[in-house]
């Protein structure tokens, strides 16, 4: 056994580069899950920044200059972002408020629905088993309201972390962009000098992350807003939320779309019953998440997400537990980054 752990140890950390590779992967494990949430503007301006740099790129093909590009790119982001909390944040505000007023009304409704369920599955299930799923089901329904109902008491420490990014991520973005070589030429001067591997891996998760970040916020915004559209034309309650939380449930990969379901159709339930207007709604929300599922998804990640639904998953799970929103943001760059670490990592013959 000892000479089995011997020459794995030789064949896989027998060179220099290994075993630095090995430390800034552990270095940066630990500074994920002890300091994610403090890094978390930084984080968030660097991903705008990825986003930006596109069109900061295509405006200097164009003729114009790096100062110029930047500028231009960063008024554009600033007024968007502005726009954003100006407009969609109120909405989605007051309809939150309007739902958490609601939910005590929504909790007696379910209620009555699950008291019912006993005559019309009757011939199926027993009542025994029946009963015992209504009463677990009216627990849990009534613990969630509680505790939606008690996020207000505790939203002081999240409105103050909300203002820091408001005044943080926009002055990290402009410097991101303004700096970019600077930047990157001070972290490369920290690296060692021979970093053949490292180099690889960089060459391959640059073009990867860049092409994730910009191809999630597309279908975010075009999942988001078709959605905003067709709750709208049906003149379904809190459409702005709710298409709010179907275009975010794509950060969470066959996961989110599952979770962000259940809000969207029980809401429309409670506001129509089984009737045409529910039917629509049905329809029009799986022929959303079929076309997010089988044209954007392919058309955006095709040269990203090259991994197993499996591994997909598993990514969410451990990158999540680890680094929380963030986590799942990135879960399918950084599995495709192990992976990617795990083909170039240097390997002695034994």
């Amino acid at each position: 056994m000892k000479k089995v752990l011997q020459r794995w140890m030789a064949q896989y950390f027998g060179t220099e580069e290994a075993v630095l590779l090995s430390v800034f992967v552990v270095a940066a494990i630990i500074i994920l899950a002890t300091l994610g949430d403090v890094l978390g503007p930084v984080i968030a301006a660097l991903v705008f920044a990825f986003l930006l740099q596109g069109l900061v790129n295509s405006l200097q093909k164009y003729g114009f200059s790096k100062i110029v590009a930047v500028v231009s790119t960063y008024i554009l982001f600033l007024v968007t972002f502005i726009t954003v909390l100006v407009v969609l944040i109120p909405i989605i505000g007051r309809q939150t408020s309007l739902l958490l007023k609601e939910l005590p009304n929504m909790v007696s409704q379910l209620k009555i629905l699950l008291s019912s369920l006993p005559e019309k599955a009757a011939e199926y299930i027993g009542p025994e088993q029946i009963q015992l799923v209504v009463a677990r089901v009216s627990e849990e329904v009534a613990n969630l309201a509680e505790q939606l109902l008690s996020l207000s008491i505790s939203s002081f420490p999240s409105i103050l972390a909300i203002m820091i990014y408001l005044f943080l991520v926009p002055l990290l973005v402009f410097f991101m962009l303004k700096d970019k070589d600077i930047l990157l030429n001070f972290i490369s001067n920290m690296l060692p000098k021979e970093r053949r591997v490292m180099t690889v891996i960089w060459d391959e998760m640059d073009i990867q992350f860049a092409n994730y970040i910009r191809g999630k916020a597309i279908e975010i915004l075009i999942v988001g807003v078709v959605s905003f559209i067709a709750f709208l034309s049906l003149d379904l309650k809190y459409a702005a939320l709710l298409a709010s939380l179907v275009g975010l449930s794509v950060l969470i990969p066959y996961i989110g779309a599952t979770l962000v379901t259940i809000p969207v159709l029980l809401v429309g339930y409670l506001q129509w019953g089984l009737s045409n207007d529910f039917a629509w709604l049905v329809g029009l929300y799986a022929i959303i998440q079929i076309i997010d599922g089988n044209v954007l998804v392919p058309l955006l990640f095709s040269e990203v997400v090259n991994l197993h639904p499996v591994a997909i998953v598993i990514a969410v799970l451990i990158f999540g537990g680890i680094w929380g929103f963030w986590g799942l943001f990135f879960a399918i760059p950084l599995a495709t980054l192990v992976k990617a670490i795990y083909n170039a990592w240097p390997r002695t013959a034994v």
